[in-house]
């Protein structure tokens, strides 16, 4: 018998559809066991049994059904023949022939045929770009889900966009499929994440995704929007144990969401105890608190807060004041938001951090008269405007003014030194608040994203003063209890006072330090500006750019760079460091005795310069005023005549013609004029001699002179010879009827310098 059976189950070159008619016919029968049986002989027979199954599944009609179906049993049988028979022809030509016949039915298999067949034909090992491109014609056609159920069985989710591939399935209300796509990818579920959150934040747009799936067959947009989103968000983080910062909008929604119950159970329905708030909100957090509202430039009556913000150590809420107080009273809960509010000032166990805050408690009341009494009733309060004030307290204990409207003037069209809260900043954390934002119309929604990132450092950055502060109160000349002093102090009942406007705080001065201005024993020997070389700290650009005028050599640090850097300057290229307030003790540790000067940052850039030009006994002539370039600090002009100068401006116009009709720029051409002995007032040192190249006139160091900025009727002017024009910017100066009425601002520092010629 094993003889008879050894020899039935050779290849005889049978028809595989006459095998798959006597299967189907057991199949109904409902005789497994001889079907598994004929089925194992029949493979044995037919003499390409992978050719044969793709036969069968073709011609049968039961294989696109779900559940266990003949195809299956047919499928999972030869799997296992295929095991027990492993010299069955699986590569070349042919197999790949098979493998292409195989990924246009896998489309419409059920789910469980794909893994055998998967299997069978090895289409792990097709070229990758073919299944890519396979399945990409899959997703053009609309048939998302197979896509992404083949790109799955296929790993080919690596080499995949996740949002373009997930997307329609998440509006067809798949996401156990989204899920599953993901799984095995760490990285994918990053960006899945990441999406998902984007399409979470408030200002995004969802219709904007769900615009291109219209059509979308079962599509289900009732179950896209960001609570849904939300819910996947968290399952997403717990299945894959990924941490929430990565997706703050959808935790700042949950938290929003958590805190108006919290809201509604305790000051609506009223059946939440004290306690169980307490436990709530956290008792002995400490919470930065700021305000913004529109600019009023004036105008008379108190601004109504636009924004109010809450900064916690993880997050920053900005709540929308308006709307929120609209909101509540169209749901006939008005006394809900002005509620938390007070119960936020009068809690003990909340430390609340502000700054110039009498101006945001005035303008609470003018948003809602519920809130009229807030300053009365607050505990736990600091003022860090107060504690502003204290560190820039002189030796002699008297507190210095802020900056004057007029030097605030003259600083008009350049940087404006810090003051306020930025000054603090810069104080305390080393760089100062980017203040661009300050007088946006904060009424006007929705708030631009420099809007949001403004108003949440604002708040934040009271936290950090506050942190720094408290962690080593005795490097900023503070006492040891400084946390435990703050508050038990300043939660007092505040004493009536003027009340000044946020954006209308004195900014205090810089600080007075131990022996900066201890006048020398020995006077210094008198120097003049040019012997005078100095490094500005980045809140005294007003200051810098004063020496500067006088003829001092001198560096400004940029708004971003941090003070330590003035050290770094000041030790290689032998510079004195001119700082103020807290930097000074750094900074002074830093450079040799004497080369650190602390001025007070509060007073006009003159009294400053003062200051410094007597500390250092720097005798100022009438020939230094403006001999150096204001833009750059270089000491060498170029003394060009009038018509030397017209020349040089016609033909740098008629050059620039040139170019604009395409022909190619003109060589240089240098003339050379002979150095006179006279000099404009001013006593640098000064080159002679010009050239013209491309569109302007350059000097032999390739300094393209800015003569095209000379405005028209300048050169016509009979009183005026001779131009001066910097070698290293090119920047050109010219005396005009204004000079002399310039020039005369500095008559305090000649006669302070002794310098007694008139101007």
């Amino acid at each position: 018998m094993n003889q008879d059976s050894d020899s039935s189950d050779q290849p005889t070159g049978q028809d595989p559809l006459l095998l798959l008619k006597t299967l189907q016919l057991l199949w109904t029968k409902h005789e497994l066991g001889k079907l598994k049986e004929e089925i194992r002989r029949g493979f044995a027979r037919l003499e390409e049994p992978l050719a044969g199954l793709l036969a069968m599944l073709e011609s049968s009609s039961d294989w696109k059904g779900k559940g266990r179906s003949l195809s299956h049993c047919i499928t999972t049988e030869l799997q296992l023949w295929m095991k027990a028979h492993p010299a069955v022809p699986q590569s070349g030509t042919k197999l790949q022939e098979l493998q292409a016949r195989v990924l246009g039915m896998l489309s419409q298999c059920p789910a469980n045929l794909l893994d055998p067949l998967i299997s069978i034909y090895q289409l792990h090992a097709v070229d990758r770009n073919s299944l890519l491109e396979h399945v990409s014609h899959l997703y053009l056609q609309g048939n998302y889900k197979e896509a992404a159920i083949l790109s799955i069985k296929l790993k080919l989710q690596p080499d995949q966009d996740v949002e373009k591939m997930c997307t329609p399935l998440l509006l067809q209300d798949k996401a156990n499929l989204v899920e599953d796509y993901v799984a095995e990818h760490p990285e994918l579920q990053r960006k899945l994440l990441q999406t998902l959150d984007t399409w979470c934040d408030p200002s995004f747009n969802i219709r904007d995704i769900t615009r291109p799936y219209q059509g979308l067959s079962r599509y289900k947009p009732e179950k896209f929007n960001r609570r849904v989103l939300g819910k996947l968000v968290f399952r997403l983080l717990e299945r894959f144990n990924i941490d929430p910062a990565l997706c703050p909008n959808v935790i700042n929604q949950r938290h929003l969401r958590t805190l108006n119950y919290l809201f509604y159970k305790r000051f609506v329905e009223k059946t939440m105890t004290e306690e169980n708030w307490a436990d709530h909100i956290q008792p002995g957090q400490v919470v930065g608190v700021d305000m913004e509202w529109k600019p009023s430039f004036g105008m008379l009556g108190k601004p109504r807060v636009a924004l109010l913000q809450l900064a916690l150590e993880d997050e920053v809420f900005l709540l929308d004041l308006p709307r929120l107080l609209e909101q509540a009273e169209a749901e006939g809960q008005k006394e809900k938001l002005p509620h938390f509010i007070q119960m936020l000032y009068s809690d003990a166990a909340i430390t609340k951090l502000g700054y110039g805050m009498s101006g945001d408690f005035s303008s609470l009341a003018a948003t809602c008269s519920a809130l009229g009494d807030t300053e009365k009733q607050m505990q736990g309060v600091v003022d860090l405007l107060a504690l502003h004030q204290q560190l820039q307290r002189g030796k002699d204990g008297q507190k210095v003014d802020g900056l004057s409207p007029e030097h605030s003037h003259k600083q008009r069209g350049l940087r404006q030194p810090e003051k306020g809260l930025s000054l603090l900043v810069q104080h305390v954390l080393g760089k100062p608040l980017d203040k661009t934002e300050q007088l946006s119309n904060w009424e006007k929604r929705p708030l631009r994203e420099e809007q949001i990132r403004y108003a949440a450092s604002d708040a934040y950055c009271l936290l950090e003063i506050y942190k720094r502060l408290c962690k080593d109160p005795k490097s900023f000349g503070l006492g040891s209890d400084l946390a435990e002093s703050l508050v038990r102090k300043q939660s007092k009942k505040p004493k009536a006072k003027k009340q000044l406007n946020k954006q209308e705080a004195p900014s205090p001065s810089g600080q007075e330090c131990p022996g900066a201005r201890t006048e020398p024993s020995h006077p210094p020997a008198p120097i003049s500006p040019q012997e005078f070389s100095v490094v500005c700290d980045n809140m005294l650009q007003g200051l810098g750019r004063y020496l500067r005028c006088l003829g001092v050599d001198v560096r400004l640090l940029d708004n971003e760079d941090d003070h330590r850097k003035a050290a770094e300057i000041a030790r290689q290229e032998g510079r004195v460091i001119l700082t103020s307030g807290l930097p000074y003790q750094t900074l002074r540790s830093q450079v040799g005795e004497g080369r650190c000067f602390s001025v007070n940052c509060s007073e006009k850039a003159k009294e400053q310069a003062l200051q410094v030009l007597k500390h250092f006994n720097v005798q100022v002539s009438l020939g230094d005023i403006f001999s150096r370039c204001q833009v750059c600090n270089c000491n060498k002009y170029l003394k060009v005549s009038r018509e030397r100068m017209r020349q040089l401006v016609e033909g740098s116009r008629q050059i620039s013609g040139e170019h604009s009709a395409g022909c190619p720029g003109s060589q240089r051409c240098d003339v050379t004029v002979p150095a006179r002995a006279t000099a404009r007032p001013g006593g640098a040192e000064r080159v002679e001699g010009t050239g013209q190249r491309g569109a302007g006139a350059v000097l032999a160091g390739d300094t393209v002179l800015q003569v095209t900025a000379i405005p028209p009727g300048v050169l016509d002017r009979a009183e005026l010879t001779d131009f001066y024009c910097c070698t290293r910017c090119g920047k050109v100066f010219w005396e005009g009827s204004h000079f002399g009425r310039i020039v005369s601002q500095f008559q305090d520092v000649l006669v302070a310098s002794g310098d007694t010629q008139s101007i």
